[in-house]
């Protein structure tokens, strides 16, 4: 985490947290949801223009990346300063990109390795790793069945319902925070 943020959440300590404005789609695309699009519904749901906008602003997307995290409940969050901004996803909280030599890579820029590898009911692939647990991106299937042709890893199946709880992480805070009572 940048010393900023840290900085500015030992100075302001007592900031709300954000719900519902920003979500991470099945691309490793990051979307800005304003109070116009949280109306149109959740993030997950199949909605039109329900993501928001795609945010492309170099220096934001690395300072969101330097700044993602995850709480004690498995809540993934961008820490922006003194407030936590929860995320929304739309599968998992990170998607993986490849490469030649089967290195996964998170949409954060991190490299990890592959602890396993699962395909759920509907063809989607994830890979459990160090770094955590993620849904490989749609270009790069073609690369997670060349590492099985080759015996690198073994192909579990799983039932995408099951993942959130059994990986611990959870798709929609906002539905977590609307859900407690006041």
């Amino acid at each position: 985490m940048d010393d900023m943020v840290k900085q500015a959440m030992a100075k302001w300590p007592n900031v709300p947290d954000c719900y519902g404005w920003l979500g991470l789609d099945s691309r490793g695309q990051w979307h800005m949801r304003d109070d116009r699009v949280q109306s149109l519904g959740s993030y997950q749901s199949a909605v039109s223009g329900a993501k928001g906008s795609v945010l492309k602003h170099e220096k934001l997307l690395a300072f969101i990346h330097r700044n993602y995290a995850k709480d004690d409940q498995g809540q993934w969050f961008f820490q922006n300063g003194p407030q936590r901004v929860y995320v929304e996803l739309e599968i998992t909280p990170y998607v993986w990109r490849l490469d030649a030599h089967f290195v996964p890579t998170a949409q954060t820029g991190e490299s990890t390795q592959v602890l396993a590898c699962l395909m759920d009911e509907v063809g989607r692939v994830y890979l459990h790793t160090h770094l955590g647990f993620g849904l490989v991106h749609s270009m790069d299937v073609a690369r997670v069945a060349d590492a099985l042709e080759q015996g690198r890893w073994l192909l579990t199946d799983c039932e995408s319902r099951a993942l959130p709880t059994e990986y611990g992480f959870v798709t929609s805070p906002q539905a977590v925070a609307k859900a407690k009572p006041p």
